[in-house]
């Protein structure tokens, strides 16, 4: 059978959303994986559900970090709109912007100049992210 489109609902063989093991009702823990380094985040259903459902599905992500003033970002294929806009941000906030499907870690505070989804936090190895850099590999996972 073809594989769903990324951000569609899939479902295990009792009927349950095919979602980590460590997802809570108020979010999940995801790591990321750039130039050797990892960083963790907590991802906040509570502040974009149906975004971060639709990530955590898409989960293992690969890409490279890509730069914005303030910012790193990974390119995804996941779609969607904006849940509960804002256009700033602090260090260590994560967020997602629907027209490029990124994924963005604030290494600083920037107002980016759309509007973007809050995800969640990094909570540990921002300075990772940051050292790793604009092209390095990165991977996303649960």
């Amino acid at each position: 059978a073809p594989e769903p489109p990324i951000g569609s609902r899939r479902t295990s063989r009792a009927g349950r959303s095919a979602l980590p093991r460590d997802l809570s009702v108020s979010g999940a823990r995801m790591t990321v994986r750039a130039g050797g380094e990892l960083a963790s985040v907590q991802l906040k259903r509570h502040l974009a559900p149906r975004t971060v459902g639709a990530l955590l599905r898409a989960l293992p992500i690969e890409g490279n970090l890509h730069s914005m003033p303030g910012a790193l970002y990974v390119s995804t294929r996941v779609g969607g709109a904006l849940e509960r806009p804002r256009r700033e941000f602090v260090r260590g906030d994560v967020a997602f912007s629907p027209p490029g499907g990124m994924v963005c870690f604030f290494l600083d505070a920037a107002s980016p100049g759309r509007p973007m989804t809050p995800i969640g936090k990094v909570e540990s190895g921002s300075d990772a992210l940051e050292s790793a850099g604009t092209g390095s590999p990165a991977r996303l996972e649960a």
